[in-house]
């Protein structure tokens, strides 16, 4: 799981394996993603939840201390 192997509708390609969380969400903040939720999530890793008004809604996966993104996908609405 690695943030360049997927395409997030209103953000360029993202090219690189991982990303500082805040980094990261700045990123969809940006493209005008709104976090919508958040839990905790397989392998001791946190997930959270991202909505747009066009565009489908974003899982995110970070490491188990929130520091990091590991990767993102768009989910169905």
């Amino acid at each position: 799981m690695t943030l360049d192997k997927h395409k997030i509708d209103g953000l360029i390609q993202i090219t690189v394996k991982v990303l500082p969380a805040v980094e990261f969400d700045n990123l969809l903040i940006q493209a005008g993603y709104n976090k919508i939720g958040s839990a905790p999530a397989q392998g001791n890793r946190l997930k959270s939840w991202w909505s747009h008004s066009i565009y489908a809604r974003v899982e995110a996966i970070y490491s188990s201390d929130g520091a990091v993104a590991i990767t993102a996908y768009h989910v169905d609405f």
